[in-house]
């Protein structure tokens, strides 16, 4: 696991694709977001999201193989907070998953699946990239000025 802090405004986290990371990437994360005075409620929320997405990557991206890597990036200014998740995993489509029926969900005792209707619940913005053969990146992104 290697950590780089060389300015406040980027913080860098590059772990292997385990389940077991998942706890050092949420810690990683909740102490950059502290760090700049964001609110705990509004952490925990970022949290959640990244470790949506983090999941994902693990069973969808790199198919539970534990020696890819999740790089997870923190940028910020007064106006924003995002999180960069990078990985080199089969690379996803967001836009063919639909948004659930929540109610046709919890009737059917469905368990899984709503990881991009949470993420984007959570978060005022989440773009998807994939440069096929080379990386996926997803950001996930919060206001700040609309959150204090």
């Amino acid at each position: 696991m290697k950590s780089k802090n060389h300015k406040l405004e980027e913080n860098e986290l590059t772990v292997k694709s385990r389940t077991e990371n998942l706890s050092a990437i949420r810690n990683f994360v909740s102490a950059g977001a502290l760090e700049i005075g964001i609110p705990l409620k509004i952490v925990e929320n970022i949290i959640l999201a990244v470790d949506e997405a983090c999941t994902n990557i693990i069973k969808h991206a790199y198919k539970y193989f534990p020696e890819g890597e999740i790089i997870v990036k923190l940028k910020f200014s007064r106006e924003k907070f995002t999180v960069i998740i990078i990985d080199h995993g089969v690379p996803f489509e967001p836009e063919t998953i639909p948004d659930p029926d929540l109610q046709t969900y919890y009737r059917q005792h469905r368990v899984g699946g709503l990881g991009m209707y949470l993420m984007k619940s959570l978060m005022d913005e989440v773009k998807y990239v994939s440069v096929p053969g080379k990386y996926n990146q997803v950001l996930l992104s919060k206001n700040l000025l609309t959150t204090h």
